[in-house]
């Protein structure tokens, strides 16, 4: 039984993550700081879920403290170690854009580092679609240069992809890079869209659009992205970048009709300008990720959007 080791465990796609190796049969531990980005009672609701299988174990830490993952490390023994934690939000890390450094490209090279001291050698890296920036050609292919991010939260995971691959080519780590696109499902973190549409369009709050509506994104329900981090994890073997999204997009008004018309309920729309760091459209081509690890996705929005309400009994 292969035993994983996940940071960022109490988020939203770490806690999923976990759920479904924990089912799975892994054994599974876990890093987390709880940090104040959003309620860490969510969190700390997610993790206490975990807590209730006897294969999970939690750690409570920062990634950026060394001597904090080499003891984790010298007790758990991992034989993978899937790297989530991160400063997350392109709009945040405009405002803070040390604080998104040293989170998430110091805090990647410290893991690094205390893996190579321990010997741990294979490791998946979640990226994300926005180091595509505003890629013309579309969809998005792993091979498209992205070498021009228009926010500090997108350079950090582009930085963050080329010290996997440094560490791979000096230290002959086995490192895959995942680039997610938009994830969501039960659980999401409050501020995402979906999440917070979903929330104020119930309580007849308005919601704010930025931009015309027109911009596109390639949302994707979170038991596709877990699926495909499982495919990475038993197939790992060299460096590679994956993307893992649905292949598929929708318009912002259009994805606030499928929200209304999955709810029942219509939104009160307030429009604002679009805003520094935002994307005008992110579009996966998924054909690598189909043909080396299988990755098939299963949810088109409509069927996502009514999976995750239902789940939170919202509809």
């Amino acid at each position: 039984m292969k035993h994983v080791f996940i940071t960022g465990v109490a988020g939203f796609i770490g806690s999923s993550l976990a759920r479904t190796m924990l089912e799975q049969g892994y054994k599974v531990s876990g890093l987390d700081n709880f940090d104040t980005f959003y309620d860490p009672a969510i969190k700390r609701r997610a993790v206490g879920r975990l807590s209730e299988n006897k294969g999970f174990k939690l750690y409570e830490g920062d990634i950026r403290h060394r001597e904090t993952l080499d003891k984790i490390f010298s007790a758990a023994k991992p034989d993978l170690v899937i790297h989530l934690a991160a400063r997350a939000g392109v709009r945040p890390s405009i405002e803070q854009p040390e604080l998104y450094y040293d989170v998430n490209v110091t805090g990647t090279l410290v893991l690094l580092e205390a893996m190579r001291a321990a010997g741990i050698k294979d490791m998946l890296f979640a990226s994300s679609s926005s180091v595509y920036g505003n890629n013309r050609k579309v969809p998005f292919s792993e091979t498209d240069p992205v070498d021009n991010p228009i926010s500090p939260y997108a350079a950090t995971k582009k930085a963050g992809e080329l010290l996997c691959y440094t560490y791979h080519h000096l230290y002959n780590f086995n490192i895959y890079c995942l680039r997610f696109f938009t994830v969501y499902g039960p659980g999401q973190r409050p501020e995402m869209a979906i999440q917070q549409f979903g929330r104020k369009i119930s309580e007849g709050a308005p919601i704010t659009l930025f931009g015309d509506g027109t911009t596109r994104r390639d949302y994707t329900f979170i038991s596709d992205i877990t699926a495909g981090i499982i495919a990475c994890a038993n197939n790992l073997k060299g460096y590679e970048i994956f993307n893992l999204g649905n292949s598929d997009t929708i318009s912002l008004i259009d994805l606030v009709r499928g929200i209304e018309e999955t709810l029942g309920r219509k939104a009160v729309i307030e429009w604002k300008p679009m805003q520094a760091g935002d994307v005008e459209i992110t579009y996966a081509d998924i054909s690598k990720a189909r043909r080396l690890l299988n990755y098939s996705p299963g949810y088109p929005v409509h069927k996502g959007l009514l999976r995750m309400f239902s789940e939170q009994g919202m509809c």
